[in-house]
């Protein structure tokens, strides 16, 4: 029986030719070959997607100034040195990108970093207790301190502000109660942080099988996630461009494996703070989680709407940069000798801070990556570290930090803007 329509007319529920859905631009790039890449570059340069660029290119001036004013900037021994520093700070920042990824922030990292390292100093060198089951504990600590920081935030409604500027001021009470008459705990000889922080491998060999296993596992992921995309029918990279990536990971390893050897071969802090970062990126980049962490700092509410459990999501993120936050603190204690009752004060909170957002992490929420803790603690450590060679004063490093602190928000605020305008928000 006929339904009224010819052959040749489309019925009301047919779907649309595949003809006349266009594809996305964005996804035909590789494509093109080298002249797509530039078009892509140049789009997201004018969409206001500047990603880490500017701070790759802040990291390489650094360097090039106060070579050229002191001359030692970049001796081996320098680098090396600036490796291990950033290790500690750089832990804390890991947490604190995971925090500003949901449009919050956390004032308590300085007060849990020296609250850890008091308990690990009185439980080891003041009780005796076994130095691994110490640590354990102070790490334990961490995580119980931001799960109720989360608690409050998460569950109460209470403004993470407001929770956090609270355990700023009382868990340093707690640290200077816990160290007692004790005004400093110095770490013993034979102490596991210790080790953590002043331990090197000084067989040439570990700094460049760690530069190998960086550099194949890098080329692994890409290969790996290439292949998922050919299955699925996507664009995917031409094997020259996953050659040049591996080759650029490569050289980046190969020279700092190279330079650390020339002094006193691989430093266990660097090692340490490279594996936080990778299983902090596997996790946000690659797990449900993560992606959930993503959803909820871009719009909390959508996030709900779309069946992610949000209170969840908010209070575990607290935990994870609680317990970060005391294992920078158990480094920052084997940098000072021992565990005391101002470690944690100062201009510690302020520099993880602005580390997580001189690195790329936008203060607004669900937009930065992991490594924006290497990066801006690698740019604050390199300021911090150039003034000194010059002999300067403490004064113009903070107000050099600043600077550049407000000029990476400002970037971040026009950014943000000109993603609007391009429609990209």
């Amino acid at each position: 029986m006929s339904d009224g329509k010819t052959a040749t007319e489309p019925r009301q529920n047919d779907p649309a030719p595949a003809a006349d859905i266009a594809p996305d631009p964005r996804l035909l790039v590789r494509e093109k070959g080298l002249a797509g890449y530039l078009e892509d570059f140049r789009r997201r340069i004018r969409g206001g997607e500047l990603g880490s660029i500017p701070v790759v290119f802040g990291v390489i001036i650094i360097a090039i100034i106060f070579e050229v004013e002191t001359g030692t900037f970049l001796t081996p021994r320098n680098l090396s040195n600036i490796a291990i520093y950033i290790a500690g700070p750089g832990i804390m920042a890991v947490g604190i990108v995971l925090v500003l990824l949901l449009g919050e922030i956390d004032l308590s990292v300085g007060s849990m970093a020296g609250l850890s390292a008091a308990i690990w100093g009185v439980l080891s060198v003041s009780h005796g207790v076994n130095d691994l089951l110490a640590i354990l504990l102070a790490l334990a600590a961490g995580a119980v301190v931001g799960t109720i920081h989360g608690f409050f935030f998460a569950r109460i409604g209470v403004p993470a502000f407001v929770v956090t500027l609270a355990g700023f001021l009382g868990w340093s009470g707690v640290q200077i109660w816990v160290m007692g008459e004790e005004g400093t705990l110095n770490i013993p000889r034979d102490s596991l942080v210790r080790d953590i922080y002043g331990f090197y491998f000084s067989d040439i060999s570990a700094a460049y099988s760690l530069a190998a296993v960086i550099t194949g596992g890098y080329v692994l992921a890409l290969w790996r996630h290439e292949r998922r995309r050919a299955g699925a029918g996507l664009p995917t990279r031409p094997r020259s461009e996953i050659l040049l990536r591996g080759g650029l990971v490569a050289a980046a390893a190969f020279i700092t494996a190279y330079t650390l050897n020339q002094h006193r071969g691989l430093p266990l802090a660097l090692v340490i703070f490279l594996a936080v970062l990778l299983l902090a990126d596997f996790m946000v980049r690659r797990t449900t989680y993560g992606r959930q962490i993503f959803a909820v700092g871009g719009n909390a509410e959508a996030a709900r709407r779309a069946g992610i459990n949000v209170e969840r999501v908010r209070l575990t993120v607290f935990t994870i940069a609680g317990t970060l936050a005391a294992f920078g603190g158990l480094f920052l204690a084997a940098q000072n000798g021992g565990a005391a009752k101002s470690l944690g004060s100062g201009n510690l909170l302020m520099n993880v801070i602005a580390a997580a957002v001189i690195g790329g992490t936008s203060l607004f929420g669900g937009r930065g990556w992991i490594w924006s803790a290497l990066l801006g603690t690698l740019v604050i450590q390199s300021i911090e570290t150039g003034l000194n060679l010059m002999n300067m004063s403490s004064e113009i490093s903070y107000m050099i930090t600043g600077a550049v602190l407000l000029i990476a928000v400002v970037l971040d605020s026009v950014s943000r803007r000109t993603q609007r305008t391009a429609g990209r928000t």
